[in-house]
């Protein structure tokens, strides 16, 4: 099965959810909000769920197979590693930038 995952949003600092991701599966079903959770015990893959009126949380959808669970869970795993290394890119090219910037910066004499 092709899966296209997207990650909408990054959080790597800031609480349990590290981010949140699209998945396109073979171009014929979407799956919103899925979330990229710090655990006790790592990361995991979290799908779309509810608070039901018991307490517990319920997916929405949710892959039937182990295999396809196996499959979108490593594909949204690997958009998130790809997202955190181009954010360490960024940042660190910002950096350097930022030093260039800060020597060049004109000096005044008094």
């Amino acid at each position: 099965m092709k899966i296209d995952v997207r990650i909408n949003s990054l959080t790597p600092g800031e609480g349990s959810v590290k981010a949140t991701a699209s998945a396109n599966l073979d171009d014929c079903f979407a799956v919103k909000n899925i979330r990229v959770i710090e655990g006790k015990n790592g990361l995991f893959v979290s799908m779309p769920s509810y608070k039901g009126t018991d307490g517990e949380y319920h997916d929405l959808c949710f892959p039937t197979t182990p295999e396809l669970r196996k499959q979108l869970n490593g594909a949204v795993a690997e958009a998130y590693k790809q997202a955190i290394v181009q954010l360490q890119e960024q940042t660190a090219a910002n950096f350097t930038q930022s030093e260039q910037t800060y020597e060049s910066a004109p000096t005044m004499s008094m």
